[in-house]
């Protein structure tokens, strides 16, 4: 492996994306159909890609809802679907491109209000509460995150009803499905932003509450705050910032946020062992 020699050191500023140009080219660039690079393709349950490639644009998200919301239908999952989002810079207008679609289709979808972010298992546990004891109408959930990629990366992941990520039978269906989608272009429901985000199938709750509430039933917090311990964390500009101080709150502990910054460029990082940018925590 070759190391760069800006591994371990800040970012200079020339090696930091522009969001504003990455929003432009998520809108405005069109994938090339005939470039397989260009096409969804489904990893850990979801596509990745960047608008700088050609490869995470308006039309990718379109084609991949419409897929999603065929899947639903196909199977007869009529619940809700929970979305949330991470701290990249395409994750929110991949949001609302996926909002139009859902609202056209008439899915009843739940986001997190005030345009917050949201951490995987958030949505994750949001699927499992609700399917709870119920055996149809089930609910299931898109997580829009590359994970730990690089700031340029977007990532559009499905959590089937058991609230874990999509297995290979699921993604390979909405995959090919999408790709249909994508190559056709005509069959893809959509309504305005603004129509979509006042519909009566969209809804904004508080996620945060609900999840830090339910972590006393998995974590025993009893013994975290006797031991009297003095707690740091560093949520890496991701989409579990806001969760700390209420977890602090509710259960009285002594956690100091050590970085609080929420920036899609990422700046705060140290650069990765190849000379790039990215949240990977199992990089030397």
């Amino acid at each position: 492996m070759s190391i760069s020699p800006l591994a371990g050191k800040p970012a200079p500023k020339e090696l930091l994306v522009d969001p504003s140009q990455l929003e432009h080219e998520y809108y405005e660039r069109r994938p090339d159909l005939a470039n397989p690079n260009q096409m969804v393709s489904f990893g850990t349950s979801g596509h990745r890609g960047s608008p700088q490639h050609g490869s995470f644009t308006e039309a990718h998200i379109l084609a991949i809802t419409q897929a999603i919301c065929d899947y639903r239908r196909s199977h007869g999952y009529d619940g809700p679907l929970y979305m949330g989002k991470d701290t990249h810079g395409v994750s929110g207008p991949a949001q609302r491109t996926a909002l139009e679609v859902l609202g056209a289709n008439g899915v009843e979808t739940i986001i997190q209000k005030d345009d917050g972010f949201t951490p995987t298992p958030v949505i994750s546990r949001a699927i499992l509460v609700y399917n709870r004891h119920r055996k149809k109408h089930l609910a299931d959930g898109i997580v829009i995150t590359p994970s730990h990629n690089p700031p340029a990366d977007g990532g559009f992941k499905y959590n089937p009803p058991n609230g874990g990520p999509a297995d290979t039978d699921v993604t390979r269906w909405v995959e090919r499905r999408a790709n249909e989608l994508l190559r056709d272009g005509t069959s893809i429901r959509r309504v305005p932003f603004a129509a979509a985000i006042k519909a009566d199938t969209t809804h904004q709750e508080d996620f945060v509450l609900p999840y830090v509430e339910d972590l006393k039933n998995i974590i025993d917090m009893d013994v975290i705050r006797t031991a009297g311990l003095k707690l740091g964390v560093d949520p890496l500009g991701g989409a579990a910032e806001p969760y700390w101080e209420p977890i602090n709150s509710v259960y009285h502990l002594d956690i100091a946020v050590a970085n609080p910054t929420i920036d899609p460029t990422f700046s705060f990082m140290t650069v990765d062992h190849d000379g790039q940018i990215r949240m990977d925590p199992s990089s030397p």
